[in-house]
């Protein structure tokens, strides 16, 4: 890709954008349409998008396998840790009303918004996983 200039250019542009794009769909999802899982499938596609236009080697460069098992086992650990402490606070697995902080309203728009984020964070990274574990043995063949 490296004769491709505009595309290199276009999507160096765009990948903030589309950074941003996902996080407003991860941080709205428990009002509307969207959530952890859209988002960071946008999240995952923006560095998808990247690596298509630069290459594996400069996308390994930026996102290492070792960062992305960090994050995913970090989703994945935020998850389940609010569940935990709903069921700490006396309430059922992820029954967030029952979390400590405030009211009870407050207490499930706050739950909500963890699950959100680390939902979101273990979708992106899984996506960028999986597409640097095919395009890995499709170049080996």
């Amino acid at each position: 890709m490296k004769e491709h200039i505009i595309i290199r250019i276009v999507s160096k542009f765009f990948a903030p954008f589309i950074q941003l794009y996902a996080f407003y769909v991860i941080a709205h999802g428990d009002l509307g349409p969207g959530g952890g899982f859209q988002g960071g499938v946008i999240l995952g596609a923006s560095m998808i998008l990247y690596v298509i236009a630069f290459g594996l080697d400069e996308g390994r460069k930026r996102v290492s396998q070792k960062i992305s098992d960090i994050f995913i086992s970090t989703g994945v650990l935020i998850y389940a840790g609010i569940g935990l402490l709903c069921i700490l606070a006396g309430g059922a697995y992820l029954e967030y009303a029952e979390l400590p902080l405030g009211s009870h309203h407050l207490a499930s728009h706050l739950g909500m918004y963890g699950i959100e984020i680390g939902v979101g964070i273990t979708v992106a990274f899984v996506m960028i996983t999986i597409f640097f574990e095919t395009a890995k043995k499709e170049r080996e063949q």
